[in-house]
């Protein structure tokens, strides 16, 4: 494994100099918001109870960005210090000091804010302090271990619905109004690791966010499962794991960690020779989040320009499909038309329009009249980004790097999430994992072509 993740090298003081100021852009750009915007809700009397206990205690009994930006601050006195030290160390620095530094780092940016999260909501109720997507993921886990289907479900009696009221309150409006309390928009992944997660963790921990902490700690050893300078690979993946979107998922609720981790997994894989491994681990991106599905064409091609012989392409695929049916055909055989109602029908055209996309551009223009009606999605994306992503797919094959696939993806994802009916900021993380595989790939591509090169010559002092 060590060997595998690059960590028997060394790192070079100037890579190790890039690193530490990369750590310290990143804590610069995550304290002023830390914390900030969270959900508004009124639970009236706060609990304190549980090993979280103290921590709550500690922020007032309330949500607090204090603690967790002095604890960021903190980590960049931290690393201020390594600075200090590293001045007058003059060799290189073992490969386990750059991990266990970036580790840290992401660690003081993301536990903080998780940990009192999970303290209130044990202080008070489950509907407070969560989110409604790793809620209602929760729930879903929980009806797979009393045998039920989480598709078709009915989630309006759950205490999910008390959620959106913000202070535990539950009403008819609020059961009619709220389109998620009857459909479950995710994969299967989400509810068989939560069933999986909620079946061994001990609660509080048992809170899914827990889960989407250590799946974004993994987008750093994913990206170090590249081959490549260590430098490149340690600077990358603390961009994966601390930046402003993937710290703010962790507490607030955004549960797309697991699959942009698979995602940067699969192609690290791919360019290390395994092939079967990699279809893997798209398609558990794939379970995880239907978004993933847009790099299999990009990652398939990939493997085409590395000369993989035809019967390991045909492996790989019978594995990517063996895997995504292993998960979704027990679901599909329960009742294929909530799967399909849930996971497609209102995953594409229920979600009211919002954001700052083409599709609310339509509505602020006149184009479109009102944010719940429909939206020409499927139209637009035929006319626009299908041809777009059939132009990148042409680029790629004509192109002798590989890396050119991961930026194809990247400008392929971008612009589907801009034409969508609704675009979130937190999907801006998808095309920036895009863009960090593709400099991960052309960092090593790049040092393979240099340790072919020659050594330069040298002029002659003889007359």
């Amino acid at each position: 494994m060590k060997e595998a993740l690059g960590l028997d090298g060394r790192l070079s003081p100037a890579g190790a100099w890039g690193l530490l100021g990369v750590l310290l852009a990143l804590i610069a750009f995550n304290l002023p918001e830390l914390g900030s915007d969270p959900w508004p809700f009124r639970p009236g009397t706060v609990d304190p109870t549980g090993i979280l206990a103290p921590l709550v205690r500690a922020a007032g009994e309330e949500w607090d960005v204090g603690i967790a930006r002095a604890a960021c601050f903190l980590a960049g006195l931290a690393v201020a210090l390594v600075a200090a030290w590293a001045l007058r160390r003059r060799g290189d620095w073992p490969a386990w000091t750059g991990t266990a530094l970036a580790v840290g780092v992401a660690l003081a940016l993301l536990l903080p804010s998780t940990l009192l999260q999970i303290g209130l909501r044990e202080s008070t109720d489950p509907w407070f302090f969560t989110n409604d997507s790793t809620y209602q993921i929760e729930i879903a886990g929980d009806a797979i271990l009393d045998g039920e289907n989480p598709y078709g479900h009915d989630y309006r009696f759950s205490g999910m619905e008390r959620f959106y009221s913000f202070d535990g309150s539950a009403s008819e409006r609020i059961r009619q109004r709220e389109v998620p309390l009857v459909h479950y928009a995710y994969f299967p992944g989400t509810a068989i690791t939560s069933a999986v997660w909620r079946a061994i963790v001990p609660t509080p921990f048992d809170d899914y966010r827990v889960f989407i902490l250590l799946a974004t700690l993994g987008g750093l050893f994913a990206v170090l499962a590249f081959r490549g300078p260590l430098e490149w690979r340690l600077a990358l993946g603390a961009l994966v794991v601390a930046n402003p979107i993937a710290v703010r998922s962790a507490w607030f609720g955004q549960n797309d960690a697991p699959a942009l981790t698979l995602t940067i997994l699969a192609f690290a894989l791919a360019t290390r020779g395994r092939f079967r491994w990699a279809a893997a681990a798209l398609a558990g991106a794939v379970l995880f989040k239907q978004f993933a599905l847009i790099a299999l064409p990009f990652l398939a091609l990939m493997l085409i320009k590395q000369k993989v012989p035809r019967p390991e392409l045909k492996r790989a695929a019978a594995v990517f499909a063996a895997v995504l049916a292993a998960a979704i055909l027990p679901f599909l055989i329960a009742s294929p038309s909530a799967f399909w109602e849930d996971t497609v029908e209102f995953g594409a055209g229920t979600y009211k329009i919002v954001g700052y996309g083409l599709s609310a551009m339509l509505i602020r223009a006149g184009i479109l009249d009102d944010r719940s009606g429909t939206y020409p999605f499927a139209l637009i994306a035929l006319l626009t980004w299908l041809p777009l992503t059939a132009y990148l797919l042409v680029q790629v094959h004509r192109a002798h790097d590989l890396w050119t696939a991961a930026a194809a993806f990247t400008i392929s994802i971008l612009v589907l999430l801009f034409i969508g009916r609704t675009f979130n900021n937190y999907y801006l993380v998808w095309p920036f994992t895009g863009a960090v595989i593709a400099a991960a790939i052309a960092a090593w591509e790049h040092s393979r072509i240099r340790a072919r090169q020659p050594p330069p010559e040298t002029a002659s002092t003889t007359p």
